[in-house]
């Protein structure tokens, strides 16, 4: 096998393996790992309109999350509201079931990161991460992570951040 392909198939399969494990232990919340994924992006960055939404998801990268945010609203953990000034122009929010819904997500991310942690313990992680980051700044995708680690610094620095600043 030749070393690329070695290299996709390890990938797939972990990636695959990891959503499986996600999957699972969110089936009991009534979410898949998508949805969570938009409620967690949600909690650290709303208000989002949906076209800031979608750059920030790497689930749904790409494509325009309305049916996933359609599902959410629905099961009321997001909230959907049309600014007065410009009816075009709506904004998503957790509602408050939504931000307990989050805390749980929350702890289900912990503990598969620590299972990670705990298997990758003693190996060349930042390593790794480099190769993982080349890799994925050759795609579209890495723009959505690199959205969100320069929107998380930003919030951090500044917690009067908001969405007017930040979206399209």
């Amino acid at each position: 096998m030749r070393t690329a392909e070695e290299l996709r198939y390890l990938i797939l399969a972990i990636q695959r393996e990891g959503s499986r494990i996600l999957a699972a232990d969110l089936r009991p919340l009534g979410l898949t790992p998508s949805q969570a994924e938009v409620l967690r992006v949600l909690a650290d960055f709303q208000p989002l309109t949906l076209t800031g939404l979608g750059e920030l998801l790497i689930c749904e990268h790409g494509t325009n999350p309305s049916r996933l945010v359609d599902r959410l609203v629905f099961a009321g953990l997001v909230r959907r509201e049309t600014q007065a000034d410009d009816r075009r122009r709506v904004t998503l929010s957790l509602t408050i079931d939504g931000e307990h819904l989050v805390r749980r997500i929350m702890d289900i991310e912990e503990g598969l990161y620590r299972t990670l942690d705990a298997l990758t313990a003693d190996q060349p992680v930042e390593q790794m991460l480099t190769v993982l980051r080349t890799l994925a700044g050759a795609f579209p995708v890495a723009e959505a992570l690199s959205r969100r680690s320069q929107r998380s610094a930003s919030t951090t620095a500044n917690p009067a951040h908001t969405e007017t600043q930040s979206a399209p």
